[in-house]
């Protein structure tokens, strides 16, 4: 498809707060709760973006910057930064805020794909991309290298 839609329209934005149930026995979040924080917020972008349900086909990059301890709020921002065929690449950035401060700490970033599906779960087409920010704009002109890293590992 031709058609492009600025990534401001599906950029989606969550908040969450640290309990004790998601931290593991040194006090600090567990891993697989930043993830499953990471996933949801993609496939609601992504949806937001192919008005579609979506599925996971990847979860390209993820760094694990610093940690997050009960009571911390994770701030969590995603958007779209590249598209294929039926295929979205989302970005999304994890940050904890320190009440007494206010400061924001980067805690994780990551990258997914998620393809758009129809009914019978078979791939659509989505509409492509026009990147906003300057992170966006970059993330988007690695996009090829990511694809064929991702094929390349698939072999």
């Amino acid at each position: 498809m031709t058609d492009k839609i600025s990534s401001n329209i599906s950029r989606t934005f969550q908040t969450k707060l640290v309990l004790p149930q998601d931290t593991n026995h040194m006090g600090t979040i567990f891993g697989g709760v930043v993830l499953a924080h990471i996933d949801e917020i993609a496939g609601i972008t992504a949806m937001r973006h192919s008005k579609s349900t979506v599925v996971t086909a990847s979860i390209d990059t993820v760094n694990f910057v610093s940690s997050a301890v009960v009571g911390d709020i994770l701030f969590l921002e995603a958007s779209i930064i590249s598209t294929g065929r039926t295929s979205m690449e989302v970005y999304v950035k994890v940050e904890t805020e320190n009440l007494d401060t206010g400061k924001r700490t980067l805690t994780t970033n990551a990258i997914t794909t998620m393809v758009a599906i129809d009914k019978n779960k078979k791939p659509i087409p989505v509409l492509g991309i026009i990147p906003e920010t300057e992170e966006e704009k970059k993330l988007f002109a690695e996009a090829s290298d990511r694809k064929r890293r991702r094929l390349s590992i698939k072999e």
